[in-house]
């Protein structure tokens, strides 16, 4: 494993660690509270999902990435890593956007979308 592998798994482990939060956080302040109102049973049945879906997709990225650094192929560490960073990279642009960089979630996916593109040069 060269430092470019080694890139890849720390881009995971952020990306999976950062879901990890994100996910109990979200559930506290947004799913729980939500679920309190007076809303159809379609909704309720919908809204974890959708909020949730974002915690989702990072955590199984980040598996992917320290998976894949295992690879021996560079196409497959190309195509994880492309669909990883330009996850990553949505979610810190939004939360750059959205907080107006009063939180650290951005730097973290933004620290990990420069490990990616270092582990896939």
């Amino acid at each position: 494993m060269n430092r470019h592998d080694i890139a890849l798994v720390v881009a995971g482990m952020i990306g999976v660690g950062v879901a990890i939060v994100h996910g109990v956080f979200t559930q506290r302040l947004l799913v729980k509270p939500t679920l309190e109102l007076s809303i159809p049973r379609l909704a309720r049945k919908l809204i974890p999902g959708l909020l949730q879906f974002s915690t989702f997709n990072w955590f199984v990225s980040g598996l992917a990435l320290v998976a894949v650094a295992f690879a021996r192929e560079h196409e497959t560490k190309f195509a994880v890593g492309v669909l990883a960073a330009s996850s990553y990279l949505f979610g810190a642009l939004g939360n750059l956007w959205a907080t107006r960089g009063r939180h650290y979630g951005w730097m973290l996916y933004g620290i990990a979308v420069l490990a990616i593109i270092y582990g896939l040069s």
